[in-house]
Parts: C-alpha cells; structure tokens; sequence
C-alpha cells in the first residue's frame, strides 16, 4: 500500500513538473501533458465511454495484430525451447545459431520479411513473431535445462510416459524462467508493432497514425500517440503480473507439496 501511494505521488509530481517545463520552454514541438490529454480525448473519445471511428479504426487493430504476433511467438517460443532443453545434444549444437539468430536487430531485416510476405499483415506477423521468439525460446530452454536431476529420476522410477514428464515435472520447473521470457517478449511486442505499422503500405495502426501526425506536423497528436503507447505497455506489463503472481503461487506451493 505504501508503495504504490509513493509511486502515485511520484509520477504526479514528474507530470507537473513536465507540465511547468513545457509551458515555460514554450516550444511548440514539445507540448504540455494537459494539452496532450486533451488532445488524446478529441481524437479517441467522443462521449464519456465512446470511443471514436479513429480509436477503433487505429487502436483495435494494432492491439489484434500485437496479440497475434505475441501468442505465435510465444507458442513457437515455448515448444522450441522445450524441445531444445530436453535435449543436451540439440542444444550444444544450436546455441551458436541461435545467439546468432538472436543478436541481428529485427530492424536489419526488414528488406527480408517484405520480400517473403510483401506489405500488409503477414509481414507485420511474421515480423512481430521473430523478433520475440527468441527470450521466449532461449528462457525456456535454460528452464528446461535447470530441471532437478532428482525429479527426473522420480518420474522414471514412477514410470511416467515421456509425454507426463514434460508437463508434470519439466515445464513446472521450468515456468519461472519462462514467464521472464514472455514477460520481455510482451514489452518486445508492443516496440515492433508500432515499428511495423512505420513501414509503407499500412492503412491503420497506432504506428500509422503516428506517421501521419508526423507528415502534417500535428505535434499534440504525435505525442498522443507517443504516450498512448507508454500506458498500454504499463498496463499489459501490470496485467502480466497479475498472472504472472497466481501461475507462479500455484507453482510454488505445487513445489512445496512435491517436496
């Protein structure tokens, strides 16, 4: 409870001292928050719980082509790792190939996902879906790899099937250190969604409109975009947490009662 009333106040006082700045700076490419707010409100809300045809034309769609993109990425993500943390040969073979893989800035092969799929939104998945597969898998499979050789052991003396093995002792052990890959996969998601929706040929988005703000130099409007992203990312981080928490309770007390 105190925690969070320091972190209210502390972000209060940062808006009005951002606030006092700007108004004092005067600068017209760096407006103060209330007029951002009140920016934000004329193009996305046209009653108190009405949202605009701009809010759901731009909005909707960039949050459905970031789920999609982050449950692909994430399943592709998990059963890889699985795959390669159950097997210590797989794996030494591969981990060069994958650092490698994993080191290339997603932007560097934009040319190549616009050659394989062409503009539109295969691209825009395909693109999202690389480029956070890779916490995803590589946590994973360190989770995977991180499994207490004694539980192993149990589970063949009990004569479990491969298959019970995997979701009964594997992927139980290796869930902490998956959900810190999905969670840094989230956050990745929402970064390379709006830089998808940068690129030319997209008709709708958070990412487009922002590129449109910018080309008839609606500055209010840029930083409404900017700072509409900034509170979807704390939001979709909170909620994470929340399921983060209670998958992760379960865990642990499972772990206790194995114990």
């Amino acid at each position: 409870m105190r925690t969070a009333v320091f972190r209210t106040v502390v972000l209060v006082v940062l808006v009005l001292v951002w606030e006092a700045v700007t108004r004092l700076a005067g600068s017209p490419f760096f407006p103060p928050p209330s007029t951002i707010v009140a920016r934000m409100h004329a193009m996305w809300f046209s009653g108190p719980y009405v949202l605009t045809d701009a809010a759901v034309g731009n909005i909707l769609p960039s949050l459905g082509r970031m789920a999609l993109g982050f449950a692909g990425g994430a399943l592709a993500g998990v059963v890889l790792g699985l795959a390669l943390g159950l097997s210590a040969r797989a794996y030494d073979y591969l981990d060069g190939v994958l650092q490698f893989l994993r080191a290339i800035p997603p932007p560097a092969l934009v040319t190549v996902f616009l050659v394989l799929f062409g503009f539109g939104l295969r691209m825009q998945l395909a693109f999202i879906m690389f480029s956070i597969v890779w916490p995803v898998l590589l946590n994973t499979a360190d989770g995977a790899r991180s499994v207490e050789p004694l539980h192993l052991q149990t589970s063949r003396v009990f004569r479990l099937s491969r298959g019970e093995r995997i979701f009964r002792v594997v992927l139980p052990s290796a869930l902490p250190k998956m959900f810190a890959g999905l969670r840094l996969a989230l956050s990745l998601s929402l970064i390379v969604m709006v830089f998808s929706e940068l690129l030319p040929g997209t008709t709708n988005g958070i990412g487009f409109q922002l590129t449109d703000a910018y080309a008839t130099f609606d500055l209010p409007a840029m930083w409404a975009g900017i700072v509409l992203l900034g509170v979807l990312g704390y939001l979709l981080n909170e909620l994470f947490l929340v399921v983060e928490r209670r998958v992760l309770a379960w865990h642990h007390a499972a772990q206790e009662l194995v114990s």
